[in-house]
């Protein structure tokens, strides 16, 4: 079975592929650029702009096709509030519905699509399971949840579409707004929590996430969306602490008013001047914790990475690289 990756050169596509060529399939990788990846000399590497409809339909999809789309724009780089419409929609959502036009016309009926936890905005309930009330907080969840309803309204037409909504996704080459905190305990400066530190933060592993989408397909694709997150994630003082102490650094953790940290933080965005995506720190002091049991029971997924390990293993990578070492992915046991 042929299996075509959009965005597949990307931070979870670079995992899914080694695991469907494991499994003895055929797989297309859809991207802009092509790195060098030992996966391709078994894999197809075709130039893809999600945004572009005709290059999209040069991919010449075929009615048998597993499809996955995990082309995305993310939260960093940080933009300013008048760009972050443009920045965010061409690819999230008009990427995801030249994807799934062309699925249309080549009569292509199943798909693998990854949107985020950041739909729900506020917490409302807790644990949050799938069927909470969403609620986006900024174009990023905004775009996400579009695609989400894209999604609902192409399965009356008879598509199979697998939603996922991860958490913060870490794993090897990718740090994002992690590498400010690495900066801060490498230096031995204060690090700022928002809020007391006593809420959780859950991320969820790279490999996990490519897991959890070789299984969607090994279940038939079901028409279902489907949390993805780490297992008892802990509190944010102890996550931030036993990083601290592993690096050896002298930082002191400072808890924060977290309704006075945000209002700092809203005008600093007022002022173009951002230091973190409000879709960040709106919800930082808050009980966000996925619920994914629902992958358990339907697909047989469960995260098999900690919250700590990836956190260490994420500043072990950060230190590889500023020491000009590089780790390779294999190696890194927990992200």
């Amino acid at each position: 079975m042929r299996h075509i990756i959009f965005g597949g050169d990307g931070f979870v596509g670079r995992h899914l592929a080694p695991k469907l060529l494991a499994d003895g399939q055929e797989v297309i990788v859809a991207d802009i650029v092509k790195s060098d990846l030992a996966h391709y000399r078994h894999a197809r590497f075709v130039t893809c702009d999600v945004t572009d409809p005709d290059s999209v339909a040069n991919v010449a999809i075929r009615p048998d096709d597993m499809v996955y789309n995990l082309s995305a724009k993310m939260l960093s780089p940080i933009q300013v509030r008048a760009k972050r419409h443009d920045f965010f929609f061409p690819v999230n959502y008009h990427g995801t519905e030249n994807i799934i036009r062309a699925m249309d016309k080549a009569g292509a009926k199943r798909l693998v699509h990854f949107t985020t936890d950041m739909i729900y905005g506020h917490t409302v309930t807790y644990p949050m399971t799938e069927d909470h009330p969403v609620a986006p907080l900024g174009e990023y969840g905004w775009s996400k949840l579009k695609t989400e309803e894209l999604a609902a309204e192409w399965r009356t037409k008879g598509m199979n579409i697998s939603l996922f909504r991860p958490r913060l996704i870490i794993g090897p080459g990718r740090l994002g707004i992690l590498e400010k905190l690495f900066k801060l305990i490498d230096w031995n400066l204060p690090v700022p929590m928002i809020g007391s530190g006593k809420n959780p933060y859950q991320f969820i592993s790279v490999f996990d996430c490519a897991e959890a989408a070789r299984l969607a397909w090994k279940a038939g694709v079901p028409n279902e969306a489907y949390n993805l997150g780490s297992l008892n994630p802990p509190p944010v003082r102890k996550l931030l602490g036993d990083l601290i102490k592993h690096a050896g650094s002298k930082s002191l953790l400072i808890p924060t008013p977290g309704w006075a940290v945000k209002r700092t933080l809203d005008l600093l965005d007022l002022m173009n001047m951002p230091l973190m995506d409000p879709e960040q720190y709106l919800i930082a002091d808050e009980e966000c914790v996925l619920d994914v049991s629902k992958g358990k029971r339907d697909l047989g997924w469960a995260p098999q990475y900690r919250d700590e390990d990836m956190l260490i293993a994420a500043y072990k990578e950060y230190r590889a690289k500023k020491d000009g070492h590089e780790v390779v992915a294999s190696q890194v046991p927990a992200e």
